[in-house]
């Protein structure tokens, strides 16, 4: 409804904020791409949930990690969906549901980010430390470590939120705002253990993997040349190299380019602005990685590949094909 030309949330309430006036097609644009990769990271990471947690080829520790991700990163494509209302301006909920919407936020992109660490130390240890690697990771150790992730997550999470709970809509200048906030340390707080950490573990970890790998690329070309076929091995060599280094790379990258715009962003004080245009790309971003996750660590992987053909054709509910299709198929990733 409009008042003096001025459109609001609630009109019907004094107190109400004013709905954003954007053209039509932006804000059609924006709703779009919102509703599209919401929808996408939802099933992306749904098919790699219904996978790992269905088929019993697939259940070894590593996978085990996949799956806390995945299921992170699901509800990140759930909660995607009302981002759409903090840029139209206009949150239609409550002060309670701001919270625990806010709240469920954090939580599922803490987790996530752990998740990716965790990753990390488990293909170092896949990688560098081969012999003792099946000792180290049980699938009972990673759920305890999932299950320490979650919980330190959780608890992380109402620690800094902790005077926004106390007090919901406490901060809202007007009917249909959702506001909280929190002062530089916790600010601070969030940038170092949720990005700076991370970052740093899963560089370190995986340029670490990169250079194990090539050594042993390098050595197993120099095995194979001694002995036999020496150019048809050695290209096969060169091309195992290229490919480690491609998929390392795309892991780093793409984490970077999604998560470090946000955490800057929001260091420097500007998520005030959340509606500009820049703060709704920043947003659209940051969330994109939980789109990503599915795709860089599950689809490339044969196994994902055949178990998402037998989900989608139904063959999941037929025991007999399922055991046949993956009799000859490695359930391990990277």
């Amino acid at each position: 409804m409009m008042m003096d030309g001025v459109e609001l949330c609630f009109p019907q309430v004094n107190s109400s904020c004013r709905r954003l006036k954007r053209p039509h097609s932006d804000t059609l644009l924006i709703n779009s791409v919102l509703s599209f990769t919401s929808l996408l990271t939802a099933t992306l990471n749904l098919l790699v949930i219904i996978s790992i947690s269905h088929f019993k080829q697939l259940h070894t520790s590593t996978n085990l990690l996949l799956l806390s991700l995945a299921v992170s990163d699901f509800f990140v494509g759930f909660i995607m969906f009302f981002q759409i209302f903090f840029i139209n301006g206009c949150w239609l909920f409550g002060d309670i549901m701001c919270v625990l919407y806010i709240v469920l936020d954090y939580l599922i992109t803490s987790v996530s980010i752990v998740t990716m660490v965790l990753i990390s130390i488990d293909r170092y240890l896949a990688i560098c430390d081969p012999l003792h690697y099946p000792i180290k990771v049980t699938p009972k150790r990673v759920k305890i470590c999932v299950s320490l992730c979650w919980i330190c997550s959780l608890f992380f999470t109402t620690a800094l939120m902790n005077e926004n709970l106390k007090q919901p809509g406490r901060y809202n200048a007007c009917a249909g705002e959702c506001m909280l906030v929190f002062n530089f340390i916790e600010q601070f707080a969030d940038f170092i253990l949720t990005f700076i950490i991370p970052i740093t573990v899963i560089t370190v970890l995986y340029m670490r993997v990169f250079v194990v790998a090539l050594s042993q690329a390098r050595a197993m070309r120099s095995h194979i040349a001694a002995v036999t076929l020496q150019r048809s091995e050695g290209v096969a060599a060169k091309k195992s190299e290229m490919k480690a280094a491609r998929t390392l790379g795309v892991v780093v990258v793409v984490f970077l380019i999604c998560l470090c715009p946000y955490f800057f962003f929001t260091l420097t004080g500007q998520d005030t602005l959340l509606h500009a245009p820049s703060a709704i790309f920043i947003m659209c971003l940051f969330y994109l990685n939980s789109c990503l996750n599915p795709i860089i660590y599950a689809f490339f992987y044969p196994w994902f590949r055949k178990s998402v053909k037998l989900i989608v054709t139904l063959q999941i509910l037929k025991t007999e094909c399922v055991d046949h299709y993956f009799t000859a198929v490695e359930c391990y990733c990277l």
